[in-house]
């Protein structure tokens, strides 16, 4: 593939760009454009690379006379049109391991939080209140992790937990129950799961099957109490409804990293995250240097393959020589 000129539009490490300027790739770093701009500009780029804030629509794809290859630095393309890039010959790319121990390391921390009350106690402590007794938690031994996605995020998710003494049952319609035991999940169905869960965690993409995911019909087969974390994709879990069941205690607690909406408007939304019982950070599953530098390499040494320039890198989508970290199979979906 001929790569003459990519465009970086929104921002990734600089290793990206110095590795695609090291195999004679022009790259012009034009960040957050609005998408009139973004029409404007794209006629001119062989390649273009994104990450979660630009919106690679149909619109724009349409606007590419010359476009390629669409790359995503992090794991998911729900950002990019995949229709209308795959009608238009242009090939769709991501880095889906990238940030697997990111966000899986967040996902841990967001449920040891919720566990001990982390968050609210010490903000009570700051405002000058001692509220021991208040914000008492409960241990996670013994306690049953619900993973939704068994991909590379939800395994190190459930390796990790394990050392807790967290019993781990997970769903995956890709993975076996002979794979899940591997890594010592219980593979179970999603009506199997509901009840026995006292922490549900989901690492699933969002598409349509699994939009709204987790809603009121859900919630209410779940044990009264259950802990509901998202780290994955806004859209998974019914906002709306998720707020209804914290409001009557049916979910004793939630951690979101993500949201239909981002940055959120919606007054739903916003009301959900000043719930007490709600820990809320805005989508930080990626957000560490490792990741960032991570995600942002992978991206450019697939793009960089795809013009055969370089004879160390040879890892893209379809080649038989493809560079790989971990088998075809723990490819993550979320």
């Amino acid at each position: 593939m001929d790569l003459k000129k990519v465009l970086v539009a929104d921002a990734v490490d600089a290793a990206c760009v110095e590795l695609l300027k090291e195999h004679s790739i022009e790259v012009d770093c034009k960040y957050k454009l609005p998408k009139d701009q973004l029409i404007a500009e794209i006629p001119n780029y062989d390649g273009l690379i994104v990450r979660s804030d630009t919106k690679v629509t149909e619109d724009v794809i349409k606007a590419a006379k010359k476009l390629k290859v669409i790359g995503r630095a992090g794991a998911g393309v729900d950002n990019i049109d995949v229709n209308a890039a795959t009608a238009r010959n242009i090939l769709v790319l991501n880095t889906p391991g990238g940030n697997a121990i990111s966000a899986c390391e967040l996902t841990c921390s967001l449920i040891t939080s919720l566990a001990r009350n982390v968050i609210p106690a010490a903000a009570s402590l700051k405002a000058g209140r001692w509220d021991r007794k208040l914000y008492s938690g409960y241990e996670l031994y013994g306690k049953t992790l619900g993973i939704l996605g068994l991909g590379r995020i939800g395994r190190e998710v459930a390796i990790r937990m394990q050392a807790w003494g967290m019993k781990t049952v997970g769903y995956d319609p890709i993975v076996t129950a002979e794979e899940a035991k591997q890594f010592n999940v219980e593979s179970l169905t999603l009506e199997q799961i509901w009840p026995i869960a006292d922490y549900i965690t989901v690492h699933t993409p969002l598409i349509p099957e699994t939009r709204n995911l987790i809603s009121e019909a859900v919630l209410n087969k779940c044990k009264k109490g259950v802990r509901i974390v998202n780290v994955a994709r806004g859209g998974i879990i019914n906002e709306a409804d998720l707020l209804k069941a914290i409001k009557t205690g049916q979910c004793g607690g939630a951690a979101l990293d993500v949201f239909e909406q981002e940055p959120p408007t919606n007054p739903i939304t916003l009301e959900l995250i000043q719930q007490e019982k709600v820990i809320a950070t805005p989508h930080l599953g990626a957000s560490t240097a490792e990741a960032q530098i991570r995600v942002a390499v992978e991206i450019s040494e697939q793009l960089v393959a795809l013009t055969g320039k370089s004879k160390k890198i040879y890892h893209y989508p379809g080649s038989n020589k493809q560079k790989r970290i971990g088998k075809p199979e723990e490819i993550d979906r979320g």
